[in-house]
């Protein structure tokens, strides 16, 4: 990303004046945050430092208020910097767009903190909707106890959950009413499995979280349902950025290869108009089957870019550590993600060569 500033930066450092270098600074970070993640690395105090986090949050809550198309054009970067700080940085602030939705003394309670990096948080609702059931009960559950909620139940993928303070989750009531709470990352009660092994981004330090009669620091309630502010289209911005990346490597190999020159530059243009349509959607607002039908562009697009980039490095590419190597592992992630199921069922169906 070239000049503008399109965040408005708080704190400027003699090196990091711009997010485009904020940018530089994640990126030399990218290693050791893919082994220990952004929070060990310092990753997440440069975002905080220099206004980014404070872009995610509204004026009234310490933030800026960066516009959507601000945000979403800074995650097609970063998605193609570090894709690790990228999926980190999507669950903090889902985690902190919840919280948005609370009274004014719990927002103000939290996320000033939060967007100074002060105090980290992170996001664990994906059990809110699954059909994951224990004995009958939601996989997760709020009770009230002598006037307290208690948590007791598991919530499956947590990023970050051995790294950060609070964690954001959603439980169901005995009246099956879904609610959401802020809970101590440490507190009694809360039992963090040691962080996944996974096939790619396991620096994110994603954790499954037991809650045994956990006690939450603040309730909010009910959930939201007015439209996300990125309208979903988040995960598409990142495989997007993922794709520039593997034909930035492409183009790499192309000023040794004249014949990979084009195949370079047709996915970075693939890449480009795709961004466009992303951009636009945030403008314009998408529909649910247009959005589905980016997000499998975008699916197809960060695949096969991982896949070019790995047949032009040859067998320097197949060795771990490698770029390509990466690339195809973090472009498999994609596949798994946040993915609607009209986008699981259409790429099966490509698979296996069925109309």
């Amino acid at each position: 990303m070239a000049a503008p500033i399109l965040f408005p930066i708080g704190c400027h450092h003699p090196e990091v004046d711009s997010l485009a270098a904020v940018l530089d600074a994640v990126a030399s970070r990218a290693e050791r945050t893919r082994l220990h993640g952004p929070w060990e690395s310092g990753v997440f105090a440069v975002l905080a430092e220099h206004g980014v986090l404070a872009g995610f949050l509204p004026i009234d809550s310490g933030g800026t208020a960066a516009h959507d198309v601000a945000i979403t054009e800074f995650l097609l970067d970063l998605g193609g910097c570090c894709l690790t700080t990228a999926l980190a940085l999507t669950q903090w602030a889902s985690g902190c767009r919840i919280i948005a939705e609370a009274d004014s003394s719990t927002r103000q309670r939290l996320l000033p903190s939060f967007a100074r990096g002060e105090r980290t948080t992170t996001v664990g609702i994906s059990q809110l909707t699954t059909s994951r059931r224990h004995l009958g009960h939601a996989a997760m559950r709020a009770d009230t106890i002598d006037g307290q909620w208690r948590l007791e139940g598991l919530c499956p993928w947590v990023t970050g959950a051995d790294s950060v303070d609070t964690i954001v989750t959603g439980a169901a009531t005995e009246s099956g009413e879904p609610l959401f709470f802020v809970v101590d990352a440490r507190g009694d009660g809360v039992v963090v499995d040691p962080p996944m092994q996974m096939l790619a981004l396991t620096g994110s330090r994603t954790s499954a979280v037991h809650f045994r009669s956990a006690c939450p620091l603040e309730t909010i309630a009910p959930p939201s349902t007015k439209r996300p502010s990125a309208g979903g289209l988040t995960t598409s911005a990142l495989a997007i950025g993922a794709a520039k990346a593997s034909a930035q490597l492409l183009a790499q190999e192309a000023t040794r290869r004249d014949d990979i020159a084009p195949i370079a530059r047709g996915l970075g243009d693939e890449a480009d108009a795709l961004a466009d349509r992303v951009l636009d959607g945030v403008r314009n607002g998408i529909t649910p089957h247009d959005r589905d039908d980016l997000r499998g562009a975008a699916n197809g697009l960060v695949i096969r870019a991982a896949q070019a980039a790995l047949v032009a490095s040859k067998g320097a590419g197949f060795v771990a550590g490698h770029p390509a190597e990466r690339a195809i592992r973090e472009a498999m992630f994609f596949l798994v993600w946040s993915c609607p199921q009209a986008v699981s069922a259409a790429t099966l169906c490509e698979l296996a060569a069925l109309d």
